[in-house]
């Protein structure tokens, strides 16, 4: 009786330490992998991004950190490479090191996940998991020079069914639920059974916030009719071209609109010469030069008089490109229509620099995109999924551009109304863009992934006082 109650009471107290074996290892870590995959290949399996954190979780089990950071750095290897094979056509064998930096992330986050949990148990380790899954994950997408968000879990949901409910928590916010969930279902074992239903109803709490946001206002405004264009290297003659063949089909067009670098150096003259002709509206996007060196990679907006009525340099150039330099100012756009937003290519991945948009009120987002034909089909599918989880957070309609496809427009909910194919060069794109009278909403994990960022920092610098400067511990 009294050996059951200390067995109970050791479990409740957390100083139950029992590792992995290799063999729990290696099966978990397959299972990482397997699920991954289906969720980034199947809209439907989605949620296996879901299980894919719980197996993360339960590595950090594993006996010893230098084993759990070889299995984080191993399912990152498996997982990431294969949806990332283009950047064997950009970097040659410099992509072997990307996949290798990319992974570091997970293996890091089983690493510290040990380490945690060894030191102060698995009921802290399942707190500080959330925070530390977020705080990591935040860093390597937004904040550090090889940022790089694509493959979370949140985008997983991209296409999904769920995705207008979920990405109300923001797609940091979506793998903070997940990890937290994760978290719960690997200690709940090991709580009481008051405990266990406590933090079982407080996250069931949690996981409905999105039902208690506000609903976006209402969709008042003037729509804007717009027609994209997909060319990539053409020359100005061509350009003017296929802009009167989209004139020619779509007479009652507001808005034209073609890709990110539409032109490789500055604006032709040809360009507002055509939008004064017709007395149209042009977004192109082309080199503003700084000096005979430099350039900032800008989209124009041009005026049915051929003048320049908006400009705006790209936040993020691309690493190891030459993409120009980046913006020094970030504004939007007050059109006819409302306000509106430019991200150019990339920087539609980044948070902080959409996030800018909405602060200053955009009511709607055009991302121009140069995707290569060359980078393969895969490429361009995965870069599809950042428009509709982008226009989910922010309750804001998305007219995405792209050099030789996949082009998008994208509802406020975060389903795709139409789309022009890759490569499909010449293909169009239309959409009748209806702006929120309210603006966008920003979802909820945006502070929160900045705490845990801190909370992360806080937990790895302690670990390495501990370790290094700390009193000695039994073993």
């Amino acid at each position: 009786m009294n050996g059951q109650a200390a067995s109970d009471s050791d479990r409740r107290n957390g100083s139950l330490f029992k590792p992995l074996t290799l063999s729990q290892g290696v099966l978990f870590a397959l299972v990482a992998v397997v699920l991954f995959h289906l969720a980034y290949l199947f809209s439907w399996c989605a949620w296996c991004s879901a299980i894919f954190l719980y197996c993360l979780f339960r590595l950090a089990s594993l006996g010893s950190g230098k084993l759990a950071s070889r299995f984080g750095l191993a399912v990152g290897l498996a997982a990431y490479s294969p949806h990332l094979a283009f950047f064997w056509t950009l970097f040659g064998v410099g992509a072997i090191a990307l996949w290798s930096i990319l992974s570091f992330w997970l293996g890091l986050f089983v690493l510290l996940g040990r380490a945690s949990r060894a030191r102060f148990g698995p009921f802290v380790w399942a707190m500080a998991a959330p925070f530390l899954w977020t705080g990591l994950e935040y860093f390597r997408s937004e904040l550090y020079y090889l940022r790089f968000s694509w493959l979370s879990p949140g985008y997983a949901f991209s296409g999904s069914a769920v995705l207008p409910f979920l990405a109300g928590f923001g797609t940091y916010g979506i793998g903070f639920l997940f990890m937290a969930w994760a978290a719960y279902l690997g200690t709940v074992a090991q709580l009481s059974r008051v405990a266990r239903l406590v933090a079982g109803v407080m996250l069931a709490v949690v996981s409905t916030i999105p039902l208690w946001l506000t609903a976006a206002g209402s969709a008042d405004v003037k729509p804007i009719h717009v027609v994209g264009v997909q060319l990539e290297g053409s020359p100005p003659g061509m350009v003017k071209s296929a802009l009167d063949t989209a004139l020619k089909k779509y007479p009652q067009t507001d808005l034209f609109v073609l890709s990110e670098y539409a032109f490789f150096g500055p604006l032709p003259a040809q360009i507002p010469d055509w939008c004064k002709a017709h007395g149209k509206w042009l977004v192109v996007g082309a080199e503003d030069p700084i000096s005979p060196d430099q350039y900032y990679n800008t989209v124009f907006v041009i005026a049915p008089d051929g003048a320049i009525a908006f400009r705006q340099a790209k936040c993020v150039p691309v690493q190891f490109m030459k993409d120009g330099s980046p913006a020094l100012e970030q504004h939007v756009w007050n059109s006819p229509w409302g306000k509106l937003g430019f991200g150019i290519c990339y920087d539609a991945s980044y948070t902080r620099v959409t996030d800018e948009l909405i602060r200053q009120g955009a009511q709607g987002l055009i991302f121009p995109t140069m995707d290569v034909a060359e980078w393969g089909a895969a490429q361009h599918k995965l870069h599809g999924r950042i428009a509709p989880m982008r226009a989910a957070e922010y309750k804001v309609p998305i007219f995405r551009l792209c050099s030789s496809g996949i082009s998008q427009f994208v509802e406020p909910g975060g389903h795709v109304m139409a789309t022009a194919p890759f490569p499909g060069q010449g293909s169009m794109l239309t959409a009748q863009m209806v702006l929120p009278a309210q603006g966008g909403r920003m979802p909820l994990d945006r502070p929160l992934a900045e705490l845990s960022v801190v909370v992360t920092a806080a937990l790895i610098l302690f670990l390495i006082f501990d370790r290094f400067l700390g009193p000695p511990r039994r073993s």
